[in-house]
């Protein structure tokens, strides 16, 4: 690893921590340098990163942790992005995921994991850029993992006044022991919530 240039190792870390930041103790763990080295490593490649006009992203350090962010002149383009849930269609796990927690939220996860049978890290934060799922809680016990429902934008999304126009289901989504009737019922779900 030493064979690679620290300021690029602490960039993909970064890049790979996302919203969860990196701190002190992490980097200095990593890449086994001292407190004050990695300080002052952080603090040159953050100066790089606001001075630079080309760059959209800076770094911010909060309680001795570093992440990514955007930079606030870039606001306007992000809001666009995020509140045009319509600008691309959802894929089959993006539906299935949006499904799950439609139905069953406040959901965490894990729970959504243990339904579909597959990780979903990336069908949630799709859905969450998108506007169409938010946190909204934490779950009790160990770890207080994050509790996702789903928002207004998902309502006007899909032409629902609230969640009671949701399609009933026929039966309970637990109850789907095949692959084959879990794959019927999504399939229905996406005839149901079609935007006209």
């Amino acid at each position: 690893m030493h064979n690679h240039n620290e300021q690029a190792i602490i960039e993909s870390l970064l890049f790979a921590a996302g919203d969860e930041g990196l701190s002190l103790v992490q980097l200095m763990n990593v890449l086994s340098i001292a407190e004050e080295d990695i300080r002052a490593k952080m603090g040159s490649l953050k100066e790089q990163y606001a001075k630079d006009p080309n760059r959209g992203i800076h770094i911010v350090e909060l309680a001795d942790t570093y992440q990514f962010a955007t930079k606030r002149d870039m606001a306007d383009y992000i809001k666009q992005l995020v509140e045009s849930p319509a600008n691309g269609s959802l894929s089959q796990a993006g539906l299935e995921t949006l499904a799950i927690i439609a139905y069953r939220q406040p959901i965490t996860r894990l729970e959504v994991e243990d339904i579909r049978g597959v990780k979903t890290d990336r069908p949630l934060q799709t859905l969450v850029s998108k506007g169409l799922i938010k946190e909204i809680g934490r779950a009790e016990g160990a770890g207080r993992a994050i509790l996702y429902g789903t928002t207004v934008e998902f309502l006007d999304y899909f032409g629902l006044k609230d969640l009671s126009q949701l399609p009933k289901l026929p039966e309970d989504i637990e109850q789907l022991d095949s692959e084959e009737e879990t794959d019927l019922f999504f399939k229905s779900l996406q005839d149901t919530l079609t935007v006209e």
